[in-house]
């Protein structure tokens, strides 16, 4: 997949109501599942993943960096790194490889509807778009036919982020039900996010749960994720909703345009996950203009 970095960052956005505790379907599917409206070619991969492996261990208090508008090499005190799919982990650095899950990227939003149309959500005969993210996509994952083909694409960028050295991967836009104009719900993503930690621990990552801080619960202890990466914890009063669940194992970006409060009023608060940064909403690389990165 290749895409231009800088649309891999995801502002964090809330649902409508509070999300119930979500209810995993069964996902045992017989090989060569489909239905006609939702046709499954042959999904398997030809990684082969190490089942021996276990998920790496999350660096509890090591200092974050968030490069998805581009990678450059981490400034000094950071021990974890988060980077683009597309990139190559930080060397010597506990490095996350983003993936965006359950919307399409923007450079392949047409691929989808072309190759792919009806994994993606269309609502009156149209494609249903993020109204953040016009570009994006939102991905149809509400039937097991249809979560199974998505991870025959998703699952594939699962497989390269391990074999590229990356630790972990964070997959992007749990929530994206809550914008689906009442097609999909909560358990049907969640069924896709089982999906996604079984093929990233077969591959000996960690994966990390991206923003929805209402389904940490269910993600940590039913589905299995390992840590979470949450934008603005701070600024909307949720730092807690993750660090209750996952306890240290949390990474907050809080963006220097719209901070609650100073950054050091962000360090001080005692909800605040140790892991936390201070970045410019672009996520622009280092030297270029408007460039802001900020440890405690």
């Amino acid at each position: 997949m290749t895409v231009a970095n800088s649309d891999r960052r995801r502002r964090r956005g809330h649902p409508g109501a509070a999300v119930a505790a979500a209810v995993l379907l069964t996902t045992v599917l017989l090989a060569g599942c489909g239905s006609p409206e939702s046709p499954v070619d042959d999904l398997s991969s030809t990684h082969e993943p190490d089942t021996s492996a276990t998920p790496n261990a999350f660096p509890v208090g090591a200092g974050v960096d968030y490069q998805l508008g581009g990678a450059y090499p981490p400034p000094d005190g950071v021990g974890i790194v988060a980077r683009d799919s597309t990139e190559q982990p930080a060397d010597g650095i506990w490095s996350i490889c983003y993936v965006n899950g359950f919307q399409t990227q923007p450079g392949e939003s047409e691929e989808w509807l072309t190759d792919r149309p009806d994994l993606v959500v269309h609502v009156d005969g149209e494609p249903l778009a993020d109204p953040n993210w016009p570009d994006e996509y939102v991905l149809d994952t509400s039937t097991p036919a249809k979560r199974l083909a998505i991870m025959g694409v998703i699952g594939p960028v699962i497989d390269a982020c391990s074999d590229a050295g990356f630790a972990a991967v964070e997959i992007d836009n749990l929530d994206s039900f809550s914008r689906s104009a009442g097609q999909l719900t909560a358990e049907h993503n969640t069924a896709l996010a089982e999906l996604f930690a079984e093929r990233a621990h077969a591959d000996g990552l960690a994966i990390g749960q991206k923003n929805a801080a209402e389904m940490s619960e269910e993600m940590r202890t039913s589905v299995g994720f390992d840590f979470a990466v949450a934008e603005e914890c701070h600024r909307f009063d949720e730092c807690r909703a993750y660090t209750e669940v996952y306890g240290q194992s949390v990474i907050d970006i809080e963006y220097a345009d719209d901070l609650r409060g100073s950054f050091a009023d962000v360090c001080a608060d005692p909800d605040t996950p140790r892991s936390v940064v201070l970045r410019d909403r672009d996520l622009v690389s280092q030297g270029d203009p408007g460039y802001v990165f900020e440890l405690c």
